[in-house]
């Protein structure tokens, strides 16, 4: 039996980044990842040479703190990248955010009268309605934009990643991701330029190798203090007593680990948690964990005989004539993830669950249908320029916020808050669609926690806004936060669970 004052499960960015906060501060602890490589859904695969992304990640971050633990792993191997990226609809390409000048040409006069129309008569229909709160994404977006452009650039895209209608997602999925952004917002920028008001970012930091690297460094640095990070591990038991953890029992191939500790923080879906404990929860919180929802995801990274082709870093497919629903070029995210410069890697990123047509295809027929949507996309690719390809299957991608989701999770939350010595964390943790640095601030709060402070760890990225938009009051917030984190980093105990 191993002993550790702490014992972390996953070694996504929110387990690596407790397991490195609590290195800093002389805790020792013991990681466990099921996978066979670090960084979760963060992690960078590689095949024959090409490296590349579980869907795109870019390194950028309000929180100063998150940005210092970033610099502080990496330094001097980030790289700065151009942000590009467009949306793909009816055989056009329309700059993302929408600029007036390109989205008139593709439209057209008549077209773009009648959106403006629409979203018109929309915020006419609020401002009768003051009342009323928008309940589904549908909801949220028609009255932010109008129903002509809800249609165009919404709603079949986000269906393609939820897999079900857009009037039976929670309008919490939409005030998280778009908050703030609007038809009248994008019309005045495109006339005058950003104003006051929110604009995107127009570079990200990356790492030169891909995302994977910085959690592969951390590993590194973890292991080389004597914090052992078990990979191919899975937790198959999680003993309480009352309602407090007393030991986890993992399977690492043919051997089982029995590892006590004082205090536990797990990044494991929260669903899997609670089936894990022994004893059982009750009843009725084992039927909300059964409720929650995800969607899961597979690329098809495909090696192409061609130097360029577009320049953007993705595009988003909302045409639904595709299966694919966006596309990334990962040689314009960093060209050291192609080892050959003549050839380009795309990742086409297609989002479905398991046991869905598209799931259940076998890796050949998936490289084959990539294949063919790449050259029917106009992006130049041309026949017979592919000539190789790998899929990657990735479950539990993304937490779905359905009509039910926010009932269930409550009951999960309350269940789980009474507990002395467990703090859940990150994505799949929580069930809730954070942006990395979303994870990893929730890592951070958590090992503060364990030296006697009080953070709610479900209030962080429930307020604010997406990561990539900006604005003073976003600033002031940030700026607060990390100065708490500062002043709780200036006065450390360091016997609170020695």
């Amino acid at each position: 039996m191993e002993y550790s004052n702490v014992i972390v499960i996953g070694a996504g960015p929110a387990g690596l980044t407790a397991a490195y906060e609590l290195m800093k501060r002389g805790t020792r602890s013991i990681v466990l990842e099921q996978a066979n490589k670090v960084g979760g859904i963060s992690r960078t695969e590689t095949y024959k040479g090409y490296r590349f992304d579980i869907g795109g990640h870019r390194f950028f971050t309000k929180v100063d703190e998150v940005q210092q633990f970033w610099q502080e792993i990496l330094g001097k191997e980030f790289i700065k990248v151009p942000r590009l990226s467009r949306i793909y609809y009816q055989g056009k390409f329309y700059n993302y955010p929408l600029s007036l000048i390109n989205t008139l040409s593709n439209l057209g006069v008549a077209p773009s009268a009648l959106i403006l129309m629409s979203y018109l008569q929309a915020r006419l229909k609020v401002k009768l309605n003051p009342e009323k709160q928008a309940e589904t994404f549908e909801e949220w977006v028609t009255e932010r934009f109008g129903e002509r452009l809800y249609r165009m650039f919404f709603k079949t895209y986000t269906e393609k990643v939820w897999g079900i209608p857009c009037s039976k997602i929670r309008a919490d999925w939409a005030a998280q991701r778009i908050q703030g952004m609007s038809l009248k917002g994008a019309v005045i920028n495109a006339l005058f330029g950003a104003q006051n008001a929110k604009s995107l970012i127009k570079e990200f930091d990356y790492p030169i190798l891909g995302p994977g690297m910085m959690w592969e460094r951390c590993q590194e640095k973890l292991e080389a203090h004597g914090i052992p990070v078990h990979l191919n591990t899975s937790v198959i038991r999680i003993e309480r007593v009352g309602m407090r953890i007393k030991r986890v029992i993992a399977r690492q191939g043919d051997r089982t680990l029995e590892l006590n500790a004082k205090h536990f923080i797990s990044t494991m879906p929260v669903s899997a948690l609670l089936r894990c404990l022994d004893p059982l929860p009750p009843k009725e919180v084992l039927q909300a964990a059964q409720s929650l929802k995800y969607r899961d995801f597979l690329i098809v990274s495909l090696i192409v005989n061609r130097e360029k082709l577009f320049p953007d870093n993705w595009i988003y497919v909302h045409s639904p004539e595709f299966k694919v629903g966006r596309i990334q070029n990962f040689k314009n995210w960093s060209p050291a993830m192609v080892p050959d410069h003549s050839k380009t890697c795309l990742g086409m990123e297609y989002f479905c669950s398991v046991g869905e047509e598209l799931w259940e295809m076998s890796d050949a027929d998936l490289i084959k249908l990539a294949s063919q949507e790449a050259i029917a996309l106009g992006i130049g690719v041309k026949p017979g320029d592919v000539e190789d390809g790998v899929v990657i299957r990735q479950r539990k991608a993304y937490p779905v916020y359905d009509a039910e989701y926010r009932q269930h999770l409550q009951v999960i939350k309350d269940y789980l808050e009474a507990f002395d010595n467990l703090q859940t964390v990150g994505r799949n943790g929580m069930h809730r669609y954070n942006n990395q640095d979303h994870s990893m601030l929730t890592a951070m709060l958590a090992v503060r926690n364990l030296y006697g402070e009080n953070h709610d760890l479900w209030t962080v990225n429930t307020e604010r806004s997406y990561h990539e938009e900006f604005t003073v009051e976003d600033q002031k917030t940030a700026a607060k936060l990390s100065s708490v984190l500062r002043s709780s980093n200036s006065d450390r105990p360091t016997a609170a669970i020695q």
